[in-house]
């Protein structure tokens, strides 16, 4: 007889009592993406069953720190928990009831992703009063060639997807490092857009906290507002800010954000000292170099991640999971760094700047190692591109790709079928017999995670492409696109109203709504403990 492990429940009194207080706990909603994006607690962050083993190691970087796991009823909590205690996490426990026990209790429910960094926007935006101009305002001072400048403070991809004509990619935590360089005459009015709302406020009000002279707006709901206001984006463009700054200029940027980030109160610590914090089992630690990525990639501090601090404010669900946690960040000029950690202070993050690096503590290249806790990928049966090909002349091969929808749709291997792990049982019931199975994917190893899986479920012969979807393109042989064969549905990914350049109107409508609806929210579930200086 098998044995079967037995979870402890946590409930929702326990929970919010836990986040309250500020005790370390992440709430782990363990679903795919849409379906978090429909429904979950304020402070969840989402870590599907299906990629659990590439995620948790790098975001839940503690074993012994408690983990409350989650669904809506659809069994995924109790194979995830069991997953996470094969991975070595020792305080796992079921929330009880689930997302409808947390219903129940009284708890409120949020939509969409990312929303503690969207929520404290609005925040901001309702106790600073945050100057904004609508997009026909904007709009108006373009054509009348006013003295003003446009500074898109999005990732840079997302910038040259669609953006304002003539803007300047910015993302948030540079500006205020580059706000002087880029609008030098002080009545020259500076407007900061991203595509929704958030990232437009933090920035905004980044420029006028740090005292910047100029003028300075925010775009009212950002690239959503543009377009519903019928007035054309740009696409492709490449304006950048120049990575050079003058020195005076940085001196003064960098005297700005320490005094907003005194003003916050944002721990001060050394090198060494958050090397030792990082080695501590009492308490997890998250270590983040917030310049931007091309400059983690030629130098960083060992130890650290990269957390551009624009998304690191937008995005502190995912990057710092862990509620209660220690937050650490650097950069080398003494802005980026100051002028995040304010805006994740505020956001009750228990959060410290590393005083005194110099050049030389920046030694580390590339990108961040392996994480400590990465389980290593079970040994497999490879096959290569042309062994492949040769088995697909004859029927009785089943491709799957695990890979993410986006990129399958992009391109896959003609007749492969897009499965999603965590749905594998019910993806399986839709294919037609097969003698063996050939799983591919994308550059993560998480094929060789399913192929055991695989194994157990149908009995038949499994193996893995070498080198995955990558390994056949570069081979020269073809691909097909669209959503040719979904075993399983599309739910690995929420699409958001403020991306790609095809939304409805009432979709972009409704999350503006959404969004000045979050206020309110936050006063109902009570339990963020965020302050606005």
């Amino acid at each position: 007889m098998s044995f079967v492990q037995a979870f402890r429940t946590r409930s929702f009194e326990d929970v919010r009592y836990a986040l309250l207080e500020h005790e370390e706990i992440a709430l782990v909603d363990v679903r795919e993406e849409d379906l978090h994006a429909r429904s979950h607690p304020l402070f969840a962050v989402n870590l599907p069953l299906s990629r659990l083993e590439l995620d948790v190691p790098v975001r839940l970087p503690r074993q012994a720190v408690p983990i409350v796991v989650f669904d809506a009823g659809e069994g995924f909590a109790e194979r995830a928990a069991r997953r996470l205690s094969e991975l070595g996490y020792t305080d796992v426990a079921l929330l009880e009831g689930g997302l409808q026990g947390w219903r129940e209790a009284g708890g409120e429910l949020f939509q969409d992703v990312n929303v503690p960094g969207k929520a404290f926007g609005e925040l901001v935006e309702s106790e600073r009063h945050t100057p904004s101009l609508a997009a026909s305002q904007v709009q108006a001072l373009l054509d009348h060639e006013a003295d003003v400048v446009v500074l898109d403070a999005r990732r840079f991809d997302e910038y040259q997807t669609m953006n304002i004509p003539g803007s300047v990619s910015v993302p948030g935590a540079e500006l205020v490092l580059r706000a002087r360089q880029l609008a030098p005459d002080p009545a020259t009015r500076i407007i900061v857009n991203c595509a929704g709302r958030t990232r437009s406020i933090i920035g905004a009000q980044s420029l006028i906290n740090a005292g910047v002279p100029n003028p300075v707006a925010a775009l009212r709901n950002g690239t959503i507002g543009w377009t519903l206001a019928g007035q054309a984006l740009a696409h492709g463009s490449s304006r950048r800010f120049d990575a050079v700054v003058d020195d005076q200029l940085r001196l003064a940027a960098a005297d700005s954000a320490r005094a907003v980030a005194d003003r916050a109160r944002v721990g001060r610590t050394s090198r060494d000292e958050a090397r030792r914090w990082a080695g501590e089992a009492v308490r997890t630690v998250y270590r983040f170099d917030v310049r931007t990525p091309e400059e983690y990639e030629a130098g960083h501090v060992p130890g650290f991640r990269s957390a551009p601090g624009g998304q690191l404010v937008q995005e502190t669900d995912m990057f710092a999971p862990v509620h209660g946690a220690r937050v650490i960040l650097a950069d080398n000029d003494g802005v980026r760094a100051n002028m995040t950690a304010s805006w994740l202070a505020q956001m009750n993050i228990d959060v410290y700047v590393v005083d005194g690096l110099t050049a030389a503590d920046f030694g580390e290249k590339g990108a961040a190692p392996a994480a400590r806790h990465a389980p290593t990928p079970p040994d497999v049966d490879e096959i290569s591109p042309a062994g492949l090909l040769t088995l697909l002349q004859s029927p009785g091969t089943a491709v799957l790709d695990f890979t993410d929808s986006a990129n399958y749709v992009k391109r896959h291997i003609p007749g492969a079928w897009f499965v999603i792990r965590g749905e594998l049982e019910k993806a399986l019931l839709k294919l037609p017999d097969a003698q063996r199975y050939v799983l591919t994917g994308g550059s993560n190893p998480l094929a060789r995670f399913a192929a055991p899986e695989v194994a157990a479920l149908t009995g038949k012969p499994v193996q893995v492409l070498g080198g995955g979807t990558a390994a056949w393109i570069e081979a020269g042989l073809p691909v097909e696109s669209g959503e040719t064969r979904l075993a399983s549905p599309r739910i690995d990914r929420y699409r958001r109203p403020y991306e790609g350049t095809d939304n409805a109107r009432d979709a972009m409508t409704a999350y503006l709504e959404w969004e000045h609806g979050l206020v309110a929210q936050l006063g109902r579930d009570g339990t963020h403990g965020f302050r606005v200086i």
